[in-house]
């Protein structure tokens, strides 16, 4: 199992749908449960999608360094720090602990993201980005 990789693996649909169901954790209500439960029956497939989709969230949204800092000993700690974290979180989804450990990984995700900016605008953002995802995969 590779997990060291900082290139993004999904595809736009994937994407979309890792994000849809972090927002549903997020909204924690009666209807969210419901549409949970859904995505929920895919069990180990969704943890491995929340692992791939929290890597790519911290790597090149959440811990971005800003292009004037990439040489300085702040910068390259952040790397380290953002890639050792995406590599436990992928182990950890691809682990075997299904539904569980992906609605773990989103309110993982939740906490992150609520530190950078409002969780809707940040699922949006990314689902806008989606489309671009399958271009650099193959550069």
């Amino acid at each position: 199992m590779e997990t060291t990789s900082k290139v993004p693996t999904l595809t736009p649909e994937q994407i979309w749908r890792a994000a849809d169901y972090v927002e549903l954790v997020w909204q924690d209500n009666e209807e969210a449960w419901s549409r949970l439960n859904e995505f929920h029956r895919d069990g180990e497939e969704l943890a491995r999608l929340m692992g791939e989709f929290g890597a790519l969230l911290l790597a090149d949204y959440l811990t971005v360094v800003p292009a004037g800092h990439i040489d300085c000993e702040s910068g390259y700690v952040m790397d380290k720090l953002v890639t050792v974290a995406g590599r436990y979180l992928k182990r950890w989804c691809y682990s075997g602990g299904g539904a569980q450990f992906a609605y773990t990984a989103a309110g993982f995700l939740i906490e992150c993201m609520q530190e950078v900016d409002q969780v809707h605008q940040f699922l949006s953002d990314v689902r806008g980005d989606a489309p671009r995802w399958p271009a650099a995969m193959t550069s």
